[in-house]
This record gives C-alpha cells, structure tokens and sequence, in this order.
C-alpha cells in the first residue's frame, strides 16, 4: 500500500504522521483516566512512546495512527488512523479513534474518523473497514454508525479484559 495522502485535512483538523516528539503532548491525552476510560488502563509514558514507534514503524505501508491536531491552535487532542488487527479471530482494518475527554461533544471524533474512513477507502483501497469498541461505549458506537458501519457481532475481546465488544464493519462502495 502507498503511504501517500497525509497529512488528513478536514474544516477544523489536521491528521498527521506522528514524530517523536509528540510523545508528551499525546501522554496527556492517553494517560487521562477519563479519556481512556474504556480501555484496559491509562498509558504510562512508556506505552505512549511505543504507541508513537509503532505507527512511525507503519507508515511505509499506509497505516498507523496519527496525530489530531486542531487547526485554530495547534493543538494535539487526539489519536486516529488505520491498523491491520486480529478482533475475535480475524485479521482486519480497524478504524481507531481517541480524542481527549475535555474535547468531547464538539464533533472532533467523527470529523477525525470520517477523514480516515475516507482515506482507508479512497486513498488505500481498502474494501472493508471495521471499528469496535466495548459495547457500553455507546457514543462510540453512535460515531461507528454515523460513518455508516453496522454492527456485525458482539463478542467477548480477550485484549481487552474479556469485555462485551462490538464489531461494527463497512464495505467500500467504490470497488
């Protein structure tokens, strides 16, 4: 896969490749307990460092997560992209996003999500597209919907504690 179209520019974001030093600033955003409220912990700095090489490690194939950042500002407030994973036995291309608690309700997740929804399809070629969350996240799961996935299957996500997860999908309409 090329890695070509980034950065992602919406009306009010910029998704772009990560550097390393984007390390602190991320740190805040997935370190938040509120943030990360449905994810196994908050990251230590650690595991936001290694979040950061593992998309740096991606990007020559198109994938990886990137930084949201906010175009009034400048500042980071979250993390999307696009990685090839393992949810409940099969390998697929799953739609992340995170965006810090204090910037909730302002639209940013579903701008940041569609923007990378748009380049796993156009950009990439993908033909399908997945994104799952706990089944109690339910404004996640209304964002999912929204970039029009349906859900497919709950199922119980050994990466994440063993809790109810859903599986929401869409096809490229395009190929």
């Amino acid at each position: 896969m090329p890695f070509n179209g980034l950065p992602l520019q919406t009306e009010r974001l910029l998704l772009r490749p990560y550097t390393r030093e984007d390390v602190p600033q991320l740190h805040t955003v997935l370190s938040d307990p509120e943030t990360m409220r449905y994810w196994p912990a908050p990251f230590t700095e650690d595991q936001t460092a290694q979040w950061v090489e593992r998309s740096l490690g991606l990007y020559a194939s198109g994938l990886g997560r990137f930084a949201i950042v906010r175009q009034a500002d400048g500042a980071l407030i979250g993390d999307a992209g696009l990685l090839h994973l393992e949810m409940d036995g099969v390998l697929e291309y799953d739609v992340g996003y995170i965006v810090a608690a204090n910037e909730w309700r302002r639209g940013y997740g579903f701008e940041a999500a569609a923007a990378v929804v748009a380049y796993g399809f156009r950009t990439l070629g993908l033909d399908r597209l997945c994104a799952n969350m706990p089944a109690a996240h339910s404004a996640s799961r209304r964002l999912a919907e929204k970039l029009g996935m349906r859900l497919e299957k709950i199922y119980a996500n050994e990466r994440n504690r063993g809790i109810e997860t859903c599986l929401y999908a869409k096809r490229n309409e395009t190929s």
